[in-house]
């Protein structure tokens, strides 16, 4: 069918198309510079765990040997500082899961009253979890270091860290959880549950809650994360978790393969937790 136009108008030229050859060429130069930048990152990152594995299987007596000792020592270390090495991997597990458990009761419900109820107070919640972002670590630990002493009068164990580690993992909790929530419809959602008479602890929990798995998965990964890798506080308020007895290890041992050995497992820890949970929120959304 003729376009048709008005007088003293004139018709809209086609736009005009590239050719095939061209656009071919530029999607070659976009996967060659993705492979050349991938491939750069991924040498970055995999040669020091390469060398961190060689290490780890270093002979306990003559250099250039090969050997399973540290991998085997992981478990029976006793080291120089009370836990011995496998107490402080155990205290230091422990403290992830509280630290997650914590953080998810206090700040989940928190930002979905805000979001329903008093959305006023939004910016203001922000502000106060984004602040520990602008607070170096030393200086949580030496403003917090007068609490701290008076908790150990009462001989309590490193699992009192867990308070502190709540305040670090905020910010990046918050940011993954309000990721989370801004993705639903929170206001249709609890409306529909409390017209069917829902209460609010039930729309919290059963309605929204499950529509932010995935966020709720991210914000445990990086707390865990966090919790797996903290060392400036720990030492400071002199309490012993995985990364001071590693420390102390490091300094008190000839025969560093034991260290070696435990932060490669804690990085391959890590990164497996980073495939259960990503596995866990596909197949989520995938049943959804």
């Amino acid at each position: 069918m003729a376009a048709v136009t008005s007088l003293g108008e004139t018709p809209l030229a086609a736009p005009a198309r590239r050719p095939r050859g061209m656009q071919a060429s530029r999607r070659r130069r976009l996967n060659i510079f993705r492979y050349v930048v991938f491939t750069i990152f991924g040498i970055f990152f995999v040669l020091p765990l390469l060398a961190m594995a060689r290490f780890s299987l270093e002979g306990p007596t003559k250099l250039g040997t090969w050997s399973v000792t540290g991998w085997k020592q992981i478990a029976s270390y006793q080291g120089t500082g009370i836990p011995p090495l496998l107490s402080a991997i155990e205290i230091t597990l422990e403290l992830a899961v509280i630290t997650c458990a914590v953080m998810l009761v206090l700040l989940v419900p928190t930002m979905i009253w805000v979001r329903l109820r008093v959305q006023w107070l939004s910016r203001t919640i922000e502000f106060l979890c984004l602040l520990p972002l602008t607070i170096p670590a030393i200086v949580l630990a030496v403003g917090l270091g007068e609490i701290y002493v008076k908790i150990q009068r009462i001989s309590l164990s490193a699992l009192m860290l867990f308070w502190i580690y709540v305040i670090l993992a905020l910010p990046y909790a918050y940011r993954a959880l309000a990721a989370g929530l801004a993705a639903i419809d929170v206001t249709t959602l609890s409306e529909a549950a409390r017209s069917l008479g829902a209460s609010w602890f039930t729309v919290i929990v059963r309605v929204i809650a499950p529509n932010m798995r995935a966020a709720i998965l991210n914000a445990v990964l990086l707390t865990a994360a966090l919790v797996l890798g903290e060392f400036t506080i720990a030492f400071l308020l002199l309490y012993t978790n995985l990364q001071v007895e590693l420390y102390s290890i490091s300094r008190n041992t000839p025969n560093a393969a034991v260290l070696f050995s435990t932060s490669l497992a804690a990085l391959l820890f890590a990164f497996v937790l980073l495939l259960i949970l990503s596995y866990a929120g596909r197949r989520r959304r995938g049943r959804g």
